[in-house]
This record gives structure tokens, sequence and C-alpha cells, in this order.
């Protein structure tokens, strides 16, 4: 048995502030090291240039010590953190050894889709690496595990899962691992190529870490991280003690959960107490048959890490520090709790619209920190099938939308949701090269964004011609109930997406589907949706109304019905 215990840090309680500095940023320096050569290293676009990944580091117990600076937030918000504690808990730190290396993308345990898989590994130090020092750990979309296409009723239907699966053990690869992995997929190359990044960059963010800590030594190590996450619980509750006391409640839906047309109800409160804040989902919407669901870990929680993130703003870390004041009340059943067995291939589809009410229902009490909602759905667009030689395809295009205005500025964009972080799209011409389509359009949506004050973010359009037979799948919601304007501002246009067939010259919309043919010649439209206004729209100068008309963000009409103005022969704009 090993021990592994760290260092006593009691006997130093204080760190002076140029080593804590330094042990903190590179920690996080570490994660974005190991971020960048996973982009180098990966096999599928998916990796590589979408960038559905996240890096953290996570202490011995499991709590969340750093992560890179880009990345998916609901990787890292609390996934890297429970996948460490369940492997501790099923192993216990004396069956945990260095070179070992743990898989985990169950449910029970993550509460999301099991393409997100997290592989970590642990870090020792000190002499023959007898303490445990944390784990570093990497969360990322595996491409393809099986399962079925769609319409799946229960997580069983969805792939392969794994929980707490030791790849290797001692430094030595479990070849049985790897090959149940590799024959569960139909993407065999791709994701053991992913598989492979991913494992090179925890055993470089190990050895990175533990040179980091051993610098300094273990125990001043110890006790910077302690500081650290000290730091950044005074911050957030800084932060919440300036929010007046109250209950802050809001409403909105989602379209429908794919399986009936009935609207989604999205109820939250936001309790400020003191230096806490609590996010009561009582009210939220029961658990969905249709694959929209997420756990308590991995779910409800997440997302309130993520909203309150986005309130705290850039400047500090997240970490567990960071959310320690963050209380949850969230019943067992819910869309954002649901049972583990409950399907959840789209778990994400509902996170943009519930971040986006959180951050609403403080509008009153933060009226200038609070902007217009977001676009706030995933307008994908799913190709896939067989290519003549009979190897598979896949590709998941992402919609890029408007985000909200605030108190200051108009609201940016296209952006990815909220609950997307730096992914990219993958550029059009690798597209076009793997996939049988052409793109034809790629511009920004006109009048896209909500009038106000401050304009909201604008979406963009694009459009596929295919050259080739695909199945599409689609992911489009907030098209009944548009994105939000605050303080005034008016609601953004939601977006849209149509295939007009080849064969028979009809448009029709396609917001929500799962498998549907598509043949050569046919031309699949995204438009995505716009951020909403902040402020009154006849509020809004002269100057940027012309820049807007000049530019091509609005059109004429829209100019003089939301902005009061009218339009000379010289293209002026006047009140």
């Amino acid at each position: 048995m090993q021990d592994t215990s760290l260092p006593d840090a009691e006997g130093s309680r204080t760190v002076d502030p140029i080593t804590l500095e330094v042990i903190q940023h590179g920690l996080v320096s570490i994660c974005n090291q190991i971020d960048a050569n996973i982009k180098r290293t990966a096999f599928s676009p998916y990796i590589y240039e979408y960038n559905d990944f996240a890096v953290g580091l996570v202490g011995p117990d499991g709590q969340l010590v750093a992560q890179c600076t880009g990345g998916m937030p609901p990787f890292v918000a609390d996934s890297v953190g429970m996948a460490v504690r369940d492997g501790l808990q099923i192993y216990g730190r004396d069956r945990l050894h260095d070179g070992d290396v743990i898989v985990c993308n169950h449910a029970a345990v993550q509460g999301q889709h099991l393409n997100n898989t997290v592989m970590y590994t642990p870090i020792y130090g000190g002499p023959a690496k007898q303490s445990l020092i944390g784990f570093f750990a990497i969360n990322v979309h595996w491409i393809e595990i099986g399962g079925s296409f769609h319409g799946s009723t229960d997580i069983f239907m969805e792939g392969l899962q794994l929980r707490s699966i030791k790849m290797w053990k001692k430094g030595e690869p479990v070849e049985e691992v790897y090959r149940i992995i590799e024959t569960n997929t139909r993407m065999p190359l791709e994701l053991m190529g992913d598989i492979a990044a991913q494992l090179a960059g925890c055993f470089l963010g190990r050895d990175l870490t533990a040179a980091l800590a051993e610098r300094y030594q273990l125990a001043t190590f110890a006790r910077a991280v302690d500081m650290i996450l000290d730091q950044s619980e005074a911050a957030a509750r800084d932060f919440i003690r300036a929010i007046p006391d109250g209950e802050y409640r809001t409403e909105t839906f989602l379209d429908n959960d794919r399986h009936t047309e009935d609207p989604v109800p999205i109820i939250v409160k936001v309790i400020v107490k003191g230096d806490e804040l609590t996010v009561d989902y009582s009210d939220m919407a029961p658990q969905s048959k249709g694959p929209m669901n997420s756990g308590y870990f991995g779910g409800g929680q997440t997302i309130a890490r993520v909203a309150f993130k986005y309130l705290l703003g850039p400047a500090e870390m997240a970490n567990e520090g960071t959310f320690r004041p963050i209380k949850l009340v969230l019943p067992p059943g819910k869309l954002i709790s649901a049972d583990p067995t409950a399907p959840m291939a789209m778990y994400p589809m509902p996170f943009p619209t519930i971040i986006d009410a959180i951050i609403k229902a403080l509008d009153s009490a933060l009226p200038a920190r609070v902007p217009g909602a977001h676009f706030g759905t995933h307008t994908g667009v799913r190709f896939y099938g067989r290519r003549p030689d009979g190897s598979f395809f896949d590709t998941h295009d992402s919609g890029h939308g408007g985000w909200g205005a605030c108190a200051t500025h108009d609201g940016a964009g296209p952006f990815r949701t909220m609950a997307h972080g730096d992914t990219r799209i993958i550029p059009l011409e690798l597209q076009e090269t793997l996939m049988p389509f052409r793109l034809e359009e790629f511009s920004l949506n006109e009048g896209s964004g909500g009038p106000g004050k401050f304009r909201g973010g604008l979406g963009f359009r694009k459009r596929y011609r295919m050259t080739g037979p695909a199945k599409l799948g689609t992911n489009l919601d907030r098209t009944k109930f548009p994105p939000w304007g605050v303080q005034g501002g008016g609601e953004a246009r939601p977006g849209r997406i149509t295939v007009l067939k080849a064969a028979t010259g009809k448009e029709e919309p396609r917001g929500k589907e799962s498998a549907y043919e598509l043949g050569a010649g046919d031309l699949v439209t995204v438009e995505t949706g716009g951020g909403g206004g902040w402020g009154p729209p006849r509020e809004r100068s002269l100057d940027l109304v012309q820049r807007d008309l000049d530019a091509g963000y609005i059109s004429q009409s829209a100019a003089e019905r939301d902005y009061g103005v009218t339009i000379g022969p010289d293209g002026i704009v006047r009140r």
C-alpha cells in the first residue's frame, strides 16, 4: 500500500504572493499547453478543429483546482471532479498507482451523454512518488461509441458505458479494454487516434504538474492550492454579497422535448441571502421521454455553476472555491436531475436556455450586468451515412448565433452558446473535403439581433448543397419562445432550418430531425437566431443606427419600424 497523503502544510500557513501567483498561473498554463497539444495530435476534426474537449486539474479528493482557459464549460464545471471521486470510491487510494489511467463516461457519475469520456491519471510526488498530489483529467467527446443513431428511449441504447475502468495499470496498457472500445465504434481510426491524444495529454499534464509541485516543495504546493481555492471562494462571496437579498424568479419554455410537441417549462428561482446564492429548480420540468435529460451532476449543478461564472466575469478562476457559495434545490426526477437510465443523447439541448433563465432572474437585482438573452440553441445539423466504399462518415456542424446586448455595448457574435465555450466552426474546406456537400453561402443573418439602445448580436446563414446522399439530423429550439430583451430591449429573431428538395422544388422546415433522407442537389439552409436587445430602441444613437444600416445588419424597414427614424434619398437616417 502506498503512502498517499500529502506532506503536512500546516507548518507554513502562508505562501508568499509571488510564489502563489506563479503556482496559480503555472497550473493554468499547464492545462493550456495540454489543450494545445490535443488540438495538434487528435485524429477527428470534432476535436482538433471543433475543440469538443476540456482539460482540468483536480485535487487528491476530486475538487477542481484549475482548468484550461478554453474548452467546454460543462466538461469541467463538475464532470472531471465527479469522475475522479467515483474512481476514488471504487478503488480507494490504496489501489491507485503511478501509471494508472482511468476512464469514465457513466451517466450515474457524470450525468451527461456517453460520448463525454473523462480520462485521468494520478499525480504522485516526493520520495519514490509516494504522495498523491492530485489527478490530471481530460474530458473528450469520443466521436462514436456505438448505440442507436436516433430515437433512444433509455441510456442503454446510446452506446458503450464505462464506469471508472482502468485502461492502464502501473504504466502498462490493458489490451482487453482497448479491444472492447475499438470493437464498439463505427469510427475506430478516428476514435482510437483521439484516445491516444487524450492519453498523451494526461501523461504530459501529470509530469508537468508533478515537476511544478516539486520545484516549490510539496507542502508549499499543497498550501498554495488551498489558498487559491479560498481566494476564489472569497471573491465569489464578495460578488454575491453585493446583490440585494431576495428571491428572483423567471420562467420560459423550450419548444418541445423531441418526443411530443408540448412546450417544456423552464422555471428557476434564484435566492440571494448574505454571501450565498441558491438556485431553486423545484418547478423545473420533469424528466423527459426524449433524449434531452441530464443528471444532478453534469446537469443541474453544471448549469448553475456555468451561469454563475458568466455573472461573476472572466477575471476569477473557475475552480471548486468559486462554486462553494452556490447551493441547489433540485429534487430528483427533473429534466436536469434525471434517473441515470434516462435517455441523454442530446443532454445539453436545454442548457443554454436554463443558463439564460438563471441570469435573467437577476435582471432587477443587477440591471447593469444582466444582458439580453442569447440565441440559446444548438441550431445544429448532423450529416451522416456511408460512403461508396462502405466507410462511415459523420459530422456535426454547429450553429453560432447572436448574444444579448448589455448596458454598455451591442451584443457579440456569432458565437456558440453559453454552454459551449470556445468550440469553433470546422473549416469549410475541410468539411467539403470529407463530407458530401458544398457550402454555397456563409453570411450574417440580417435583422436577427433584437433592437434596443444596444442591439443584440447577429446570427448567421449557411447553405449546404448536397453532392451525394446522407441522413440529416437537426437540433433547433427557441423558435416559439425567442430570446428576450431586457430593460426595454426587443426580442431577437429565432433561428430556422429548412430543406429545399431538388426533386420537388419544395422548401420545408426541419427543426428537429433524426434521420431525414437527403439526396444530391438538395439544399439545406441554416439560419441562426440573434441576441436580445438592451434598453429602449428609440434611445439608440443615430450614428449606431446609420452604421447598422450601412453594414447591412438591419434593413431600412427595420430601422424605421424599430428605431423611429426616417431615411432620406441620401441614405442618411434622421429623427
